[in-house]
């Protein structure tokens, strides 16, 4: 249960932090606040868990051929699905590009935060 909360936490400090950066480039990430980071985090980990594995097995070849590559397009896609179930709460993407960058950023943000807050 520690650990489920430690990196719910992490993924929606992730998603502000990944809403922060691109709203230089201005591409359309949209996180309004923290308790919106949270909701969607709950929201992707939903979509994740249920949709993405379906993605993963039908889009394996693209990604064999790619070398992994799709694997962020796959991603996101499922950010893009969790802000279409979330857009009145403040979770917005714009385009599959906002989609695709953000999914890019997220995974490396949110990969240093769960390497930061993870239990010893």
């Amino acid at each position: 249960m520690r650990r489920f909360l430690f990196t719910w936490i992490g993924t929606a400090f992730a998603l502000l932090i990944t809403s922060g950066i691109l709203h230089y480039i201005n591409i359309g990430f949209k996180v309004d606040n923290f308790m919106t980071a949270l909701l969607a985090a709950l929201v992707i980990g939903i979509v994740n868990a249920i949709i993405r594995p379906i993605l993963r097995v039908l889009a394996s070849p693209i990604t064999l051929l790619t070398f992994g590559l799709f694997t962020f397009v796959v991603n996101g896609f499922t950010l893009w699905i969790a802000s279409v179930l979330t857009p009145s709460y403040g979770f917005i993407i714009e385009g599959p590009i906002a989609a695709l960058l953000g999914s890019i950023v997220l995974s490396f943000v949110c990969s240093s935060i769960n390497y930061i807050l993870r239990p010893t």
